[in-house]
C-alpha cells in the first residue's frame, strides 16, 4: 500500500511540472531541478552525532559561504579521504574504518554539500568536486575512496583538478554516466521532452560541460593513478554496467565483481582488499 501511495505522489508531482511548463517553463524547470538536487535525508545533528563520528577531531572549512564539515583519525602524514554519497554521511564509514585504522594513517571523511553536518541544500557531483579539492588543499591525501555519487565526485575532482597526490582510487558502486542518472530522473517522474531539455540546458549552463561529455569513464582515460573498482551485480541503484565502464577505461585499475552486496557494498572481506590495496607499496 506504502508503494502504491508513493508511486501516485512521484507521478503526481511530474504531472504537475509538465503541466506548469506550458505555463511557466523556467518555474518548472527549477522546481524539476530542486527535487533532482535536494535529498531528503543524510544530515544528522551535532547533539545526535553518529557514535563513530565523535571518536574523530571535528574540522569545518568554508566555500562559497558554505561550510564542509570533515572528520579526521589522526595517524601518519599519508592521508586516507573517504566520499560518502548520495543520502548519507560520513558515519557510513563504520565498517570500512574498522579495517582501515591499523594502517595507521591518518583518516579525514567529508560530509557532502547538503549530508552530514555541511551545510547547503543543493547536491551535485561537480559541486562536490569542488568540496573535495578544498580539503584536498588543506590535506594533501595520498589515497581516495568514494562510494556512489561520492565516486563519481571523485572521477570529476581528478579530471577538472589534476591532482598530484592522490596515487591510489578506490571506487565503489559509483556512476559514471550523468545522462543515465538525469533519464532515470525524467523517467521515474514521466517528465516531458519540454522539461527534460531544459534540465538538460541547466546542467551546462551551471556545470560548463554538456551532459552527453559528463561521463566518470571518459574522464577515466587520462588518470594515471592506481585504482581498485568495486561493484556488485545484485546493484539496482546504480548498474553494474557502470562499474564496468571504469575499469574498461582506466589504464591502471584492478576491477573486483561482488554478489548480493546490493549497492551498500558493506563486506568485510571486500574491506579488507581496500586494506590491502592501500597498504600494498605497488
Amino acid at each position: 500500500m506504502k508503494k502504491i501511495q508513493q508511486f501516485i505522489l512521484v507521478k503526481s508531482i511530474g504531472f504537475y511540472i509538465n503541466l506548469l511548463s506550458f505555463i511557466n517553463i523556467e518555474k518548472a524547470k527549477k522546481l524539476s531541478y530542486e527535487l533532482f538536487s535536494q535529498p531528503r535525508k543524510g544530515k544528522i545533528k551535532k547533539e545526535k552525532l553518529p557514535k563513530t563520528l565523535t571518536t574523530a577531531v571535528h574540522e569545518n572549512f568554508t566555500f562559497q559561504n558554505e561550510t564542509i564539515q570533515c572528520y579526521r583519525w589522526t595517524g601518519t602524514e599519508d592521508v586516507i579521504l573517504l566520499v560518502h554519497g548520495w543520502e548519507s554521511n560520513s558515519s557510513r564509514w563504520k565498517k570500512l574504518l574498522h579495517q582501515l585504522k591499523p594502517l595507521g594513517k591518518t583518516i579525514v571523511a567529508i560530509d557532502a554539500p547538503a549530508h552530514g553536518l555541511s551545510s547547503g541544500k543543493e547536491f551535485n557531483a561537480p559541486k562536490y568536486a569542488e568540496f573535495i579539492q578544498v580539503v584536498s588543499q588543506k590535506y594533501q591525501p595520498k589515497y581516495i575512496i568514494g562510494h556512489s555519487v561520492g565516486g563519481a565526485a571523485i572521477s570529476y575532482y581528478l579530471h577538472k583538478f589534476n591532482s598530484t597526490t592522490i596515487e591510489k582510487v578506490v571506487l565503489l558502486g559509483s556512476p559514471s554516466d550523468f545522462k543515465i542518472i538525469s533519464n532515470n530522473y525524467v523517467s521515474l517522474l514521466s517528465l516531458n521532452n519540454k522539461v527534460k531539455n531544459s534540465l538538460e540546458n541547466l546542467y551546462h549552463q551551471k556545470f560548463n560541460i554538456h551532459i552527453d561529455d559528463f561521463k566518470g569513464h571518459y574522464f577515466a582515460k587520462n588518470f594515471t593513478q592506481k585504482a581498485l573498482i568495486a561493484h556488485d551485480i545484485d546493484d539496482d541503484i546504480v548498474l553494474v554496467e557502470e562499474g564496468k565502464k571504469y575499469a574498461s577505461a582506466w589504464k591502471n585499475a584492478e576491477y573486483i565483481e561482488t554478489k548480493g552486496l546490493g549497492h551498500s557494498m558493506h563486506d568485510i572481506t571486500l574491506y579488507q582488499k581496500i586494506s590491502d590495496f592501500i597498504h600494498l607499496e605497488n
